[in-house]
């Protein structure tokens, strides 16, 4: 975590941005004992001495800036790393991670409502490669659903279907 914290100071300073990095560590929970999901550290951006502009510049439109951040610092702080040592990344400002991911959940959930109800495929847009994942991790427990992405960047989408169908 204190390396993920020591980067992203850096890269910050990079932009000119001055800023302290809180880390947390999610503990990943896995039901299947083969399956070992990498801890996942929370690198959250202290927002206390950033004005409004950084913040919005730091986000980015839909969270992209945020998006990339994140993608850089998981790509280069596992890069030589052992299986063992990799771990997973994800960088918060402002709130932004959080109140994003109740609404992925709200469009999981919605999607699974969707396909029980009318009993077919439901697709769903605009979602990040990061975004994706959370979707197929909140759903894979759901026994009478699968799930899974469909197209090429940038044009990749989600797709909810019932489970056993071609």
């Amino acid at each position: 975590m204190q390396r993920g914290q020591q980067w992203l100071k850096t890269l910050l300073e990079l932009f000119g941005i001055s800023a302290e990095i809180k880390g947390n560590l999610e503990i990943a929970q896995s039901q299947e004992d083969d399956s070992q999901e990498p801890d996942n550290y929370w690198l959250t951006i202290d927002q206390t001495n950033l004005q409004p502009e950084q913040i919005q510049l730091l986000i980015g439109p839909d969270g992209s800036v945020l998006d990339a951040i994140q993608y850089l610092a998981n790509s280069v702080l596992n890069l030589n790393q052992l299986q063992e040592g990799q771990a997973s990344y994800t960088i918060e400002l402002d709130g932004y991670r959080v109140k994003r991911q109740a609404e992925i959940r709200a469009l999981a959930e919605t999607a699974a409502q969707e396909v029980r109800s009318f009993g077919r495929e439901v697709e769903i847009k605009s979602l990040s490669s990061a975004e994706r994942r959370q979707v197929h991790t909140f759903l894979k427990d759901f026994g009478d659903l699968e799930t899974f992405s469909r197209g090429k960047e940038p044009h990749r989408h989600l797709v909810v279907r019932p489970a056993g169908e071609p």
